[in-house]
């Protein structure tokens, strides 16, 4: 099997650097660009994986670069782990909302970057049968689609259609974090009156439903919610 390869996009040569060895260590392959615009160039003649960017480029900035990619149907599919200097929420948000699936902040350790790039990587390559499977399985949860029926260790769960709806977006994708439009868009449709503080509530009532298990439904800070993997 060919090495999964990653597109790393940062203005400081030193980080470019740093990410470039420990991906190597991976047995990962590595392009690397110092702006958007040598981004855009690289995912035009080469063959990527996965972009770790960063937001704070020279000229097009990160932001720009990962809206162009969503834009393209050539490199749409890419997943793109933002990489940013800064912990603002409103940029991790607008990049989520862009079409981002994850974002570590600097100053970062190499081998949590790796984990998560290794974990986007993995989910990049199962989701399609993850989301077709019939039956989904999460930490004693069974979610059988067709029956739209949820068992907790064998014990059926009541859920209503939007909570059933919630609960598969995020066991689909454990991990990944969900803005609360993207869960609306996801969940209802892109045109549904629902108001953020809806997402919360319906959040809270999948949590109880859930016992013990809701505590794995995280939230983050600003920004919306995850599921946590599975062990």
């Amino acid at each position: 099997m060919n090495a999964k390869t990653v597109l790393v996009v940062d203005d400081e040569e030193a980080i470019l650097e740093l990410v470039e060895l420990h991906l190597r260590k991976e047995g990962l392959g590595v392009y690397t660009a110092g702006s958007g615009e040598e981004a855009l160039q690289v995912l035009r003649t080469h063959q990527v994986d996965l972009v770790i960017l960063d937001l704070m480029l020279p000229g097009i900035n990160g932001l720009e670069v990962c809206r162009r990619m969503k834009a393209s149907e050539a490199s749409a599919r890419i997943p793109v782990l933002m990489l940013s200097a800064r912990s603002d929420e409103t940029d991790i948000v607008v990049g989520l909302e862009l079409g981002a699936d994850d974002y570590v902040t600097k100053p970062f350790v190499p081998k949590v970057l790796v984990a998560r790039v290794r974990a986007l990587l993995r989910r990049s390559r199962g989701e399609q049968t993850q989301v077709t499977a019939d039956i989904l399985n999460y930490a004693g949860l069974q979610v059988d689609l067709p029956r739209h029926r949820v068992t907790l260790d064998g014990a059926p769960l009541e859920l209503t259609v939007t909570e059933f709806a919630l609960l598969r977006l995020l066991i689909t994708h454990p991990g990944w974090v969900f803005t609360r439009n993207q869960i609306i868009a996801r969940v209802k449709g892109d045109d549904y009156p629902v108001t953020d503080r809806s997402v919360d509530v319906q959040v809270v009532g999948l949590r109880r439903k859930l016992g013990k298990l809701g505590e794995r439904i995280e939230t983050v800070r600003g920004v919306g919610y995850k599921i946590r993997e599975s062990p």
